[in-house]
């Protein structure tokens, strides 16, 4: 590692520019959203059409996090950081300026593939910044800025779409990154150690395979109808090979992707796994139905919308730093034992009673222990990862993201998967209960005085209910598989550590 001594003011300032080139990054993961269905007109789509904007972007992130260790071993974590926002930026512009589906597209690989450079050097020089014992101080302040991003996101796409042009939610990282770029040069201190590192080309060359090829699958599974489609098999052949064929390379080959020799350690492993599971799996679901559940079930405009996830995530902020001052003073266990025990009680007991009928204020309040749930976790796990990787930061981080990422995009799937699945099943059940007679006689009724114009109204409303009603299950199942992750933190409670983490 290549530091140098320099003034607190030189020292803040440093790890303000990584903070903010993070939360940009993050920050266009979820602020895209909002701005979707607005895209069908001006890019001449439809929503399947512009859906690929989010998943080109996600693709392209997933690869570039599988390369991102060994251009930080070539070049160091600073330049690659700096060229990452550059790239960032400009894919930004270009993404501003584009007339067309293909140019976003090409546009948004470009951006995902830079904001995996980003976030990794990002993490890496933080941590690096920090002596070891405020090493969950350094991560509460990268969580206090990366995990509050996504909550930030809907509000600020909302209101930049509303006052002025969804272009505005790209054009905004221009100056940003150009600030970020020019300062960054001038501040930040040469970091990471110039070493050899040669890369696994076919290693590589099946993950990509393995990796593009499931995020298609997950990600446009229910528009296809899953495995009764041809195109959906065809993407779960490939991936599984993909995988197979990256296995039987990594196990004959001496130059591995990936350090499998960090597995050994108890702490390493258990930390992935939660990753995978409580941050991907789970978490990942509520951040993708919590908008779903206030714009699509309450109806309210992007802006309210945006200012219910903000009240989660504030609190996401407040508690990473409170996490990370813990985790230094005592140890990060028994922080994320208080994380996961919340996170339980939020998935389980507060989630489930959010309906169309809860009001927004209380909707707020119910999902505020979610937020202090997970700014409970960002900042332990991560130190719990780094410091039983051997000194390996970069290939801790690359795994953890990696892993979070295709988790994350199994958890989208899942929840996509159950809205239509609960829905239909209420649905099922809310047809089977009815008085056939009565309600043919109600429909009659209506039709002499509405036309059929009455009878598609009730069965909207119907639809819209069987929504209502299949929503609490839903969010159970988001929180079932909480329950597991969580059992991977109590797990650490069983082995005991010779020194703290």
């Amino acid at each position: 590692m290549q530091t140098k001594s320099f003034s607190i003011l030189h020292f803040t300032l440093s790890i303000l520019l990584v903070i903010t080139g993070a939360f940009m990054a993050v920050l266009d993961t979820t602020v895209v959203d909002i701005i979707v269905p607005r895209l069908k007109g001006p890019l001449s789509t439809d929503i399947y059409g512009v859906q690929w904007v989010i998943t080109a972007y996600m693709i392209a992130a997933a690869v570039g996090l599988l390369v991102v260790e060994w251009l930080i071993k070539k070049y160091g974590s600073t330049k690659i950081y700096l060229i990452g926002v550059a790239v960032f930026t400009l894919a930004s512009f270009m993404c501003g300026i584009s007339n067309s589906l293909v140019e976003i597209i090409t546009a948004r690989v470009i951006q995902g593939f830079a904001e995996a450079l980003v976030m990794v050097t990002a993490q890496a020089i933080i941590f690096s910044l920090f002596p070891p014992e405020k090493r969950g101080i350094a991560m509460g302040i990268f969580a206090l800025g990366v995990a509050f991003a996504p909550a930030v996101g809907p509000t600020l796409g909302g209101y930049l779409t509303e006052w002025f042009s969804w272009r505005a939610v790209f054009f905004v990282n221009v100056p940003i990154g150009i600030i970020l770029v020019i300062f960054g040069s001038l501040l930040l201190p040469d970091i990471g150690e110039r070493k050899p590192y040669k890369l696994n080309i076919i290693s590589l060359i099946f993950l990509t395979i393995f990796t593009v090829a499931l995020l298609i699958m997950l990600s446009k599974g229910q528009q296809y109808g899953w495995f009764s489609s041809d195109f959906i098999v065809y993407l779960a052949f490939i991936s599984w090979f993909g995988f197979l064929f990256f296995v039987i390379n990594e196990y004959f080959s001496k130059n591995k992707l990936f350090d499998y020799s960090l597995f050994k350690n108890y702490y390493y492993t258990i930390g992935i796994l939660v990753y995978f599971i409580l941050l991907g799996f789970s978490m990942y679901q509520y951040f993708y139905l919590i908008p779903i559940y206030y714009e699509q079930l309450k109806g309210l405009p992007s802006i309210q919308t945006g200012l219910g996830v903000l009240g989660f995530g504030i609190w996401i902020g407040v508690f990473s730093l409170i996490a990370g001052v813990l985790s230094d003073k005592f140890s990060p266990i028994p922080v994320l034992i208080i994380g996961a025990l919340i996170y339980l009680y939020a998935g389980y007991f507060l989630f489930p009673t959010l309906n169309y009928y809860t009001p927004f204020y209380e909707a707020v309040l119910k999902t505020m222990p979610f937020g202090i749930a997970m700014g409970l976790f960002f900042a332990p796990i991560t130190v719990l990862v780094m410091n039983n990787s051997n000194g390996k930061i970069e290939q801790g981080i690359m795994t953890m993201d990696y892993v979070r990422f295709i988790g994350g995009s199994f958890g989208t799937a899942i929840a996509t998967n159950n809205l239509v699945f609960y829905k239909n099943k209420e649905f099922d059940g809310m047809v089977t209960l009815q008085e056939f007679h009565i309600v043919n006689d109600f429909l009659q009724t209506i039709e002499k005085f509405f036309g059929i114009a009455g009878r598609e109204v009730f069965r909207m409303y119907e639809e819209f209910m069987s929504f209502n009603y299949g929503f609490k299950y839903v969010w159970l199942n988001a929180a079932f598989w909480g329950l597991i992750g969580s059992l991977f933190i109590f797990a650490l409670l069983f082995k005991r550590r010779n020194n703290e983490n």
